[in-house]
C-alpha cells in the first residue's frame, strides 16, 4: 500500500529566522513513485522530508500553504511513514539492535509473532549480521545507519523518506544497500523519497527527479529528461548537482614527497578499541603523521576507522600500543602521549571533528563558532575577523553567520565543524567523513579548505569513504581491514609509513 503526497503553496520557516527553509512548493507526487530529491546544501530538502513524515514541532516554526500525505496532513502517530535520519546517532533508540527494529513495528501494534521474525530477516537484508542483542553502542556510523533501514524495512510503511541513506555506507557496500532498499518499496509499493548527493547511484531506478532550489521547485521530471536538458545543465551545476559525468574524473593530486617533514605524530604497534571492548577494532597501526601531508584512514563500516581518529586525537587511550606526539608538537607539555594533557593543551594542538557536528558546537552563532579557535589560540582581534570572513566566503554561509549552529541544515553543519577545527590552523586536524552532505560546489570549497591548511602546514588525517575527495587534497591511504588483521598503506612517490 503507498500514499500520494501534495504540496500547495508549502512552505516552513524556523522562528528565528526571515527566509524559508524551504518552499513555497507546490509537487504532485502520485502513490507508489520513487523520487530523487535534488539541490544545493540549505535548499531546504531534509527540512521536507521532516514535514512529510510529521515530525517538525509547531513550536519550531512556521508553515505557510499546505502539505498533504494521501488525503490528510503529515501525522506520525499514524505510522505510515518510515524515516531514515541523516545523523546515524540519533535514530538508535535501544541499547540492543533487535528491540530497535522492533520499535517501530511495536507501534504500529504488530503481533509479537510477526515482529519477531521479521527482526532476523530485517537486519540480514541490510547487511549486519548480527545477533538481536548486539549491543548499538559497539555500532559504527554506518552500521547505525544500516540499523535504521533495517527498521523501516521491518515496518513495511506506506512513505519511506530517506536522508542520504549511504552517506554513512562504503563504496563498496553502498549499491547492496540500495538493492536492500529498492527491495523493500519493491515489496510494499510504498512512495519513497531520497535525498541522496550520490546521483549516479539512483538515476537508473527511480521514476521521477524533484530538484528544489531555496526559493521554491526549480525542476520536476523523469532522470534523464532532467539530466539530458541543456536548458537545465546550467540550472543544475549552478545548484552544486553532482552531475554525472560533470563532476567525475577529476585529476587527483599527487600525494607530495613529505618523507623529510617533521614529524608531528606517530603511533607504535597501535591497536585501537572502544571502552570495555573485549577485543581490539583494528590493530598493527605504525605511522608517522608529517607537516603538510594528509593521511586518509578508510575501510569498510565497523572496521575501526572512527575509533582510531579519536585515538589518534588524544580522545579516548589506546587499547595497546602508543600514540605519541613528536617534539615540535608536545612542546609545553608534560606527556608524550596526547591522551594524558589535559584539554587545554590538547585543544589548540590537534583539532578533531567529529561524524556528527552537532556534538562539539560551543557558541550560539556561526562567526562566534568560527572565532572561537582562534581566540583561544590567542589570535588578534583582527586576524580573527579577517580569517571568520574568508571562512564564511569559502563556505557560502555569509547570510548565516548570525544564525544559530544547531539551526543549520546537515551540510551546512558539516562545513561549519569542519572549518571551525580549521580556523586557527592546528598542528594537526583529524576528521570523520568532512565531505558528508555536501553538493559539488560546498564540496569544492572544502578541499579548497583542506589545500590551504595543508600548505600552512597542518597535518590531516581523514576518515573518508569519499574517494575523490582524497584524490583532490592529495591524500595517501591507510586502509583498515574488516578483520581488523592487518593494516594496509599506500605510499606513492617516495611516502612511508614511519
Amino acid at each position: 500500500m503507498s500514499l500520494p503526497i501534495t504540496a500547495h503553496g508549502y512552505s516552513w520557516t524556523h522562528a528565528d529566522r526571515e527566509r524559508a527553509a524551504v518552499g513555497p512548493l507546490d509537487l504532485d507526487i502520485a502513490a507508489g513513485e520513487k523520487i530523487l530529491l535534488l539541490g544545493p546544501s540549505g535548499a531546504g530538502k531534509t527540512t521536507l522530508l521532516h514535514a512529510i513524515a510529521g515530525v517538525l514541532p509547531a513550536e519550531s516554526g512556521e508553515s505557510t500553504g499546505e502539505l498533504l500525505v494521501g488525503d490528510a496532513a503529515p501525522d506520525p502517530r499514524r505510522g505510515g511513514t518510515g524515516l531514515v535520519l541523516q545523523d546515524p546517532d540519533s535514530q538508535v533508540i535501544f541499547s540492543r539492535v533487535g528491540d530497535d527494529v522492533a520499535f517501530g513495528m511495536e507501534n504500529l501494534s504488530l503481533p509479537a509473532a510477526t515482529i519477531e521474525s521479521r527482526i532476523p530477516s530485517s537486519l540480514a537484508a541490510m547487511g549486519l549480521e548480527l545477533p538481536a542483542n548486539h549491543p548499538t553502542a559497539a555500532l559504527s556510523g554506518g552500521q547505525k545507519q544500516r540499523l535504521a533501514l533495517a527498521g523501516i524495512h521491518a515496518m513495511s510503511p506506506e512513505v519511506i523518506v530517506l536522508d542520504e541513506p549511504t552517506a554513512n555506507i562504503d563504496p563498496d557496500s553502498a549499491e547492496a544497500v540500495r538493492d536492500a532498499i529498492l527491495a523493500t518499496q519493491a515489496a510494499t509499493s510504498a512512495t519513497m523519497l531520497i535525498v541522496e548527493h550520490r546521483v549516479s547511484l539512483w538515476l537508473d531506478h527511480v521514476d521521477t527527479v524533484v530538484v528544489i532550489g531555496r526559493r521554491g521547485l526549480l525542476a520536476q521530471g523523469p532522470p534523464r529528461r532532467i539530466f539530458d536538458d541543456p536548458a537545465l545543465s546550467e540550472v543544475l551545476h549552478e545548484c552544486g548537482i553532482w552531475v554525472p559525468g560533470r563532476h567525475e574524473n577529476r585529476s587527483p593530486v599527487e600525494p607530495a614527497d613529505h618523507t623529510e617533514s617533521e614529524v608531528l605524530l606517530r603511533t607504535r604497534d597501535l591497536s585501537v578499541g572502544r571502552a570495555r571492548a573485549k577485543v581490539p577494532a583494528a590493530v598493527g597501526l605504525d605511522l608517522a603523521i608529517r607537516a603538510g601531508e594528509v593521511v586518509g584512514i578508510l575501510g569498510p563500516n565497523g572496521a575501526g576507522k572512527s575509533t582510531t581518529a579519536l585515538t589518534l586525537a588524544g580522545l579516548i587511550p589506546e587499547f595497546s600500543g602508543e600514540v605519541l606526539a613528536e617534539a615540535g608538537l608536545r612542546t609545553g607539555t608534560k606527556h608524550a602521549r596526547p591522551f594524558r594533557w589535559p584539554s587545554a593543551q590538547l585543544a589548540p594542538r590537534i583539532g578533531m571533528v567529529f561524524q556528527e557536528p552537532e556534538h562539539q558546537f560551543l557558541s550560539r552563532s556561526v562567526a562566534e563558532e568560527l572565532a572561537l579557535g582562534p581566540k583561544l589560540a590567542g589570535w588578534s582581534a583582527t586576524e580573527i575577523d579577517v580569517r571568520v570572513s574568508e571562512l564564511l566566503d569559502v563556505l557560502g554561509l555569509d547570510g548565516l553567520a548570525e544564525a544559530h549552529p544547531q539551526g543549520l541544515s546537515g551540510g551546512e553543519k558539516r562545513r561549519l565543524s569542519v572549518a571551525a577545527m580549521m580556523a586557527p590552523r592546528p598542528r594537526v586536524l583529524i576528521v570523520d567523513e568532512p565531505t558528508f552532505g555536501q553538493d559539488a560546489l560546498t564540496w569544492a570549497g572544502l578541499v579548497e579548505l583542506f589545500l590551504d591548511v595543508l600548505a600552512h602546514g597542518t597535518a590531516v588525517i581523514a576518515v573518508s569513504h569519499d574517494h575523490a575527495f582524497l584524490d583532490a587534497i592529495g591524500a595517501r591511504r591507510v586502509e583498515l581491514p574488516a578483520s581488523g588483521s592487518g593494516v594496509r598503506v599506500e605510499a606513492k612517490r617516495g611516502a612511508r609509513v614511519d
